[in-house]
């Protein structure tokens, strides 16, 4: 038994067998790079970096879905259940009529099962939550909003557009209409102490999630914020840090988060010819698992084990 609670087991719970995400971009922009919100985005996004080969905007949504699901196969990763993961770009971005259009594609295609929806706190409506929430009486939908930091002063330094009220707010709404919320932090943003990384999980508690993602702080070529990381390195807390330091940083976190909150992830990986510096450097993520697994075990740790709850 795994001393975390594990997204994947928690899927399979949910779907009633093995689930596989396939990434789609639907060709959306960002409000914090197209002038709606902002210019030049946030400083530490490189969208490239997230996207699979078969994942491309000049194919359809049918099309993504395809050939993500030829990708896995090909791998080995076959699955009872597929889920159409709206990941590049802001996916609430654009006309509610747009929108629909997008989500019902995928959600027609005779081998979807459900959606997940990827999007900023700032960027999402009642309308948009109402189409959801209609969607969901048919299949599984999810959304993911970026929060990133619980600090407002490290949300404004990274350009990032919106407050933790924002967050705060966007989740509520998304939980009043019974549709599953996760979220992603970024661990090492600048300013941003280890102490600071395990006490906002008493925030994180606070707003109810069903799933979360932890990434590791990793500077792209061509970021603002690779100019800051290479003018300013004492401005990142985690710069230096060792896989195993980082492994105990993320027990921390565990033992103070929430335990019916399942954990997706607790790093990232990107390709090596984009990375200026990740504290990680090429550990597998597997890797870093076992090895969380195996502390945990020796210390006899689980999630949850040091949680007050008080935030909920």
């Amino acid at each position: 038994m795994l001393p975390f609670n594990d997204y994947g087991n928690a899927m399979r719970q949910r779907l009633g067998g093995r689930v596989q995400k396939l990434a789609i971009d639907a060709a959306l922009s960002c409000p914090n790079r197209d002038g709606t919100i902002a210019h030049g985005g946030c400083t530490f996004c490189l969208n490239e970096a997230f996207s699979p080969s078969y994942c491309r905007e000049a194919h359809t949504i049918t099309e993504q879905i395809d050939q993500g699901i030829a990708f896995h196969t090909s791998r080995g990763r076959t699955a009872d259940h597929y889920i159409a993961y709206f990941q590049s770009g802001t996916n609430t971005h654009a006309p509610i009529d747009t929108l629909r259009k997008l989500y019902f594609e995928a959600i027609n295609h005779p081998k979807i099962s459900g959606i997940i929806i990827g999007t900023r706190p700032d960027c999402i409506s009642s309308e948009i939550l109402d189409l959801l929430a209609d969607i969901a009486t048919r299949k599984y939908v999810a959304v993911e909003y970026g929060i990133e930091s619980t600090l407002d002063t490290t949300l404004h330094h990274v350009n990032r557009g919106h407050s933790f009220a924002d967050a705060e707010l966007a989740v509520a709404e998304t939980r009043r209409r019974n549709i599953d919320v996760g979220a992603h932090f970024i661990l090492g943003l600048p300013g941003e102490s280890r102490e600071h990384l395990v006490e906002q999980t008493e925030a994180i508690n606070s707003l109810g999630l069903s799933f979360i993602k932890f990434h590791q702080l990793q500077i792209y070529r061509s970021t603002a914020m690779a100019k800051e990381w290479t003018l300013h390195p004492e401005r990142f807390a985690l710069n230096n840090i060792t896989t195993e330091e980082y492994a105990l940083l993320i027990i921390d976190i565990i033992r103070h988060l929430d335990p019916t909150i399942a954990i997706e992830r607790f790093a990232s990986q990107a390709p090596r010819n984009l990375l200026l510096h990740s504290p990680l450097g090429g550990v597998r993520i597997d890797t870093l698992r076992s090895m969380i697994i195996s502390k945990m075990s020796a210390l006899n740790a689980t999630q949850g084990d040091l949680c007050s709850l008080s935030g909920r």
